[in-house]
């Protein structure tokens, strides 16, 4: 295979790519995340993300209050430089304005989950969760496996002096709370 072969895209621009960039390139893999200007491919998941995904997606569906969607793997515009697609988000419905639109803005987002895979740990421990704090972003979950196939869910609030992160609670078992708005969950 040739180099010319390959799809311009792999060959980045000096400066690196931009927000924009991700709806303009032709022939990306599914699900394309961009970091620092950086395009992210994501492996494929497990059995475990896709069960988690799928429950915590129905409980936030019944929960969220009026004037508010669950969205699922739609990617965040943070800045131009940072475009990353969390697993679940919690979006304003007046972001809702276009079929076809592949983003939402930082401001329109209430909360995002990110169902932490082997691939992805670093980036949705560390590097996400900065990201989303400095964007603004109120509320983050991260959950993971809590080594036996059940979802172990890490809640943060923001702290709007600093834009950064607190945690507010580790939750094995059951998932209950009243912010961002009451869940009760049976993590079990």
């Amino acid at each position: 295979m040739t180099i010319e072969s390959y799809p311009d895209w792999l060959r980045p621009p000096v400066e690196g790519y931009t927000a924009e960039d991700l709806d303009r390139l032709p022939d990306l893999p599914p699900h394309t995340e961009l970091l620092d200007g950086s395009l992210i491919f994501v492996s494929p998941q497990t059995l475990f993300h896709m069960a988690t995904l799928k429950r915590l997606e129905r409980a936030l569906d019944d929960a969220v209050p009026a004037g508010w969607l669950v969205w699922r793997e739609v990617t965040v515009r943070l800045n131009p430089r940072n475009r990353p697609e969390p697993d679940l988000l919690v979006v304003d419905e007046r972001a809702n304005t276009d079929s076809r639109r592949t983003s939402c803005e930082a401001g329109d987002v209430l909360l995002v989950v990110e169902v932490v895979s082997e691939e992805s740990r670093e980036r949705d421990r560390q590097v996400k969760p900065r990201k989303y704090a400095a964007a603004g972003i109120p509320h983050f979950w991260r959950v993971e496996d809590d080594g036996e196939g059940r979802p172990v869910v890490h809640t943060y609030e923001l702290d709007p002096a600093t834009l950064s992160y607190g945690l507010t609670g580790i939750h094995h078992k059951q998932l209950k709370l009243e912010r961002p708005f009451p869940l009760d969950l049976d993590l079990t």
